[in-house]
């Protein structure tokens, strides 16, 4: 197992990920990504935001970081974080527990960043994915409503979100 940064080589597969997330969370819950703005996947590209998880070559994972979040994180957002968004699993990998993986490959990258926490957020009202994320060992700190916003993704609007962290571990 390998943890990379996308390419713009893997645009495609990131949308057809996207896809597949997008169907699958119609199946599980009543709410559900709306699809994604191209430029914004270009952007975290070239920025080596965008990183996948590869299997013997194969893309099994992938998900976004970022450093600031401030129109979900507010004031916290001064803290030094990373944060995770978009986790995806390619379907043929479903149950392999990725997460698991990218908290223990973050706590290596956020150090080496001199950062602080590992952050993400997910629908506030889905119990089954916060209690997931507490079991990888996030914390949870409750439930915000953001601000609108034109910046954010579609499925960010009139919700509700849960707020996770972990401190970084700095050994």
């Amino acid at each position: 197992m390998q943890v990379v940064p996308s390419t713009l080589d893997d645009i495609e597969k990131i949308f057809e990920l996207y896809d597949d997330a997008i169907a699958y969370q119609k199946t599980v819950f009543n709410k559900h990504w709306q699809g994604f703005e191209r430029s914004l996947i270009e952007r975290e590209l070239n920025e080596q935001r965008q990183w996948k998880i590869l299997i013997d070559g194969e893309v099994a994972c992938i998900f976004a970081i970022d450093f600031n979040d401030p129109l979900i994180w507010k004031e916290k957002d001064a803290d030094p974080s990373i944060y995770l968004h978009r986790i995806v699993t390619n379907p043929k990998f479903r149950g392999a527990n990725f997460v698991n993986e990218i908290v223990s490959w973050a706590h290596v990258f956020a150090a080496g960043k001199e950062k602080e926490y590992i952050r993400m957020d997910t629908w506030g009202d889905n119990p089954r994915l916060i209690a997931y994320y507490q079991k990888c060992g996030f914390s949870y700190l409750g439930n915000i409503i953001p601000e609108a916003s034109n910046i954010l993704p579609k499925h960010y609007e009139n919700i509700e979100l849960a707020l996770f962290e972990i401190p970084v571990d700095k050994k």
